[in-house]
């Protein structure tokens, strides 16, 4: 994000403090398309970050954003419990733009008028436009938009536009143009609502006066700025995975302090088919970054031996690779800091937003000990993947890096589901793995999908091979398509690849004789098994 400070802008406070020309904040309320918001957002160029519906208007104004935006939510305004508006933010002097439950708040707590509708409206629903004033300016008179509502807006507050309607909503879009706030009831952020971004444009540009110029280039320079104000002369030690985030992490940590930062690759044998002789030989060789080697296998599976259950697999593993890291640590003159490539999303599905549900912890957040001996440097933290391999681009990252798949930090021990990850098993899900990736790179979809691989559960099936009854191991092929890994939908691979993959592991692994393939999508599933 940019901290240009905007000095044109004329805020209706007069002690507000200038804004940042390129950050509007989105608080959030619980609403199922919060981080899509923030994602559509940061696709104008402008950087957007979500808060806690509990936000203070003291913590909003010391970050000074060009703008504010407030989510929508499954509660009702008149609700027991329900998250209420702090009227100190529309006093800051910044634009602000309610959507769903968010202009409802504004409404509500505006004085107009919120009631419950006679019917919900969700799905598509016509739009409109009767005043388009400043926010809807130069968008057709009708339209489509996306709903998911059930109370609705009966009067705007005085001093509003009424700007549009639909079937089920008398005011379904209202301003204040001279105070600068703004309501939509529909979701502008999915790509159901056609017009929807270029109303957040509007909003953003010019209503906000954002300047539209974060990119990767930018995240680079700041974080880069930020790295070196956190860490100064101390030394860091860094896990590296090989995988997009912390390859990416790792470089951006190199390019701000340099020979400050030793990466430790742990191989804990719970890596994908050859991936540790690959990652020692593009950053010690290629990139020139201090390298130190572990072979911990042997430890790892001891600490696993016996354990079935996924989140015991996942902080066993998160405790014995900070024990690991602590002993390398130990040997390098005291380093003190530690970075992970920890994303956004990470940060959102382990329950790091206030009322949030955590949907399983995640190795880079929840699987950490209590007693952790460094200071965090998570300089991704704030990002989505794409934006990472975006400024894996920009770091000069190898395109094969760039655009591998996501790899869970425990490897594929939570990938042999409901049984315990022995060296049998992870050699069996290796080449099962290194069969389904070899043929989806040789059909050209590897970089379409965002996820492909395999899983092996604790099942055996009674099969027929050479004229034998077989008892064996069944295979699943998990392949999905996704922007962000909020949700994700199940690939619809070619039946001849789907075919030839089954066909491949069932020939060449003589244990195999069940491969399936996994059709769920999320929600209701997660990506991955466990």
């Amino acid at each position: 994000m940019s901290d240009t400070l905007a000095a044109t802008r004329s805020p209706a406070n007069a002690s507000a403090p200038a804004a940042r020309t390129n950050e509007v904040l989105v608080v959030d309320f619980g609403g199922q398309y919060s981080q899509l918001i923030a994602r559509r957002v940061r696709e104008c160029g402008v950087f957007s970050e979500l808060l806690t519906a509990d936000v203070s208007a003291e913590e909003i104004a010391r970050r000074a954003p060009a703008g504010l935006i407030l989510s929508g939510g499954p509660a009702s305004v008149y609700a027991p419990g329900a998250p209420e508006l702090d009227r100190a933010l529309l006093d800051l002097g910044i634009p602000v733009l309610g959507i769903c439950y968010g202009m409802q708040l504004l409404a509500h707590s505006l004085g107009g008028l919120v009631e419950r509708a006679e019917v919900g409206e969700f799905g598509r629903a016509d739009l409109i436009v009767h005043d388009p004033g400043r926010l809807l300016a130069g968008l057709p008179r009708e339209q489509t938009c996306w709903m998911s509502h059930r109370d609705t807006v009966k009067r705007a507050p005085a001093g509003f536009r009424e700007l549009a309607s639909s079937g089920v909503s008398p005011v379904a879009a209202f301003e204040d143009e001279a105070r600068g706030i703004y309501g939509i009831q529909f979701h502008p952020e999915v790509v159901h609502t056609p017009y929807g971004q270029q109303i957040l444009t509007r909003f953003l540009i010019d209503v906000c006066g954002c300047e539209g110029g974060w990119s990767a280039a930018s995240i680079v320079e700041e974080q880069v700025a930020r790295i070196r104000a956190q860490v100064g002369e101390g030394s860091v030690i860094c896990g590296l995975s090989g995988g997009v985030d912390s390859c990416v992490a790792a470089l951006l940590v190199h390019r701000a302090v340099g020979d400050q930062l030793t990466c430790v690759f742990v191989d804990h044998g719970l890596m994908r088919k050859d991936e540790g002789e690959q990652v020692v030989a593009t950053f010690r060789d290629s990139f020139k970054v201090p390298l130190v080697a572990v072979d911990a296998e042997a430890r790892f599976l001891a600490r696993l031996r016996g354990v079935s259950d996924p989140e015991t697999k996942r902080k066993l593993i998160g405790a014995e690779f900070i024990r690991v890291f602590e002993e390398e640590a130990a040997k390098l003159s005291g380093a003190r800091f530690l970075v992970q490539g920890t994303l956004y999303s990470d940060v959102i599905e382990s329950g790091g937003r206030s009322g949030s549900a955590t949907i399983k912890s995640h190795h880079n957040v929840g699987g950490l000990p209590d007693d952790l001996a460094f200071e965090l440097v998570e300089p991704l933290r704030m990002l989505f993947k794409d934006e990472v391999r975006a400024v894996g681009a920009e770091l000069g990252l190898p395109e094969r890096l760039v655009w591998r798949q996501p790899f869970p930090g425990p490897g594929l021990a939570i990938r042999i589901v409901g049984g315990e990850a022995t060296k049998e098993r992870l050699d069996l899900l290796r080449d099962a793995d290194a069969i389904l990736q070899d043929e989806i790179r040789k059909a050209g979809l590897y970089h379409e999908l965002w996820q492909s691989f395999c899983v092996l559960p604790d099942v055996r099936t009674v099969g027929v091979q050479g004229d034998q009854r077989t008892y064996g191991h069944v295979i699943v092929i998990r392949a999905v398509t996704s922007d962000d890994a909020m949700t994700a939908d199940w690939a619809r691979l070619p039946y001849d690849l789907l075919e030839q993959i089954a066909s491949r592991m069932m020939g060449e692994l003589s244990a195999v004789n069940r491969v399936v393939l996994d059709i769920t999508s999320k929600p209701p599933g997660t990506i991955e098994w466990e």
